[in-house]
């Protein structure tokens, strides 16, 4: 598969099988994850690995009940560290380099699931402090996105996207 058919064919995915994702296919997807940009390659990100149920169920409901969050086999807690990225460019770093950087992360880890035939989906709508708290960080670690990971139950059909006309602007806005 090449990264074109990829990008345009990805889905989120909200049901999967009952089926598990091997350790070795979750470390791949670190692994793709953690290959993402970062401004000064200082690679603010750290992954939370969820497989027990009763924190899957506190992050569904800190996802405003999203509740299959808590049916995939695994689900990855993106966060930020901000302090590092604060070393290195300061309030800039901690308040957009580090977001911007796990979100390049967390992107390559979507790409990556769907090229090893798995569904996930990017999950950025939570009550940050109940994520702190079901996977216990530092007041440093900043939850930046939850990604439920398993084997798609079924594949959503492709969704419109605004026209390159309609958002390409030439010298200003």
């Amino acid at each position: 598969m090449n990264v074109f058919e990829a990008i345009r064919n990805r889905r989120s995915i909200r049901a999967f099988e009952k089926k598990s994702v091997s350790e070795a296919q979750i470390r791949k997807l670190v692994d793709f994850a953690r290959h993402a940009p970062s401004a000064g390659n200082i690679q603010p990100w750290e992954f939370v690995i969820v497989k027990d149920h009763s924190i899957k169920r506190e992050l569904s409901v800190a996802a405003l009940n999203q509740s299959f969050i808590e049916q995939a086999p695994v689900v990855i807690v993106v966060c930020a560290n901000e302090v590092r990225s604060e070393r290195g460019y300061g309030s800039r770093g901690k308040h957009l380099y580090c977001i911007q950087d796990t979100a390049a992360a967390t992107e390559n880890m979507l790409l990556a699931a769907y090229a090893m035939g798995l569904g996930a989906c990017w999950v950025g709508a939570f009550r940050e402090e109940m994520v702190r708290k079901a996977v216990n960080t530092p007041p440093y670690i900043r939850p930046i996105a939850i990604v439920p990971i398993g084997h798609p139950s079924k594949a959503p059909s492709l969704r419109g996207r605004r026209s390159i006309e309609e958002i390409v602007h030439r010298e200003t806005l």
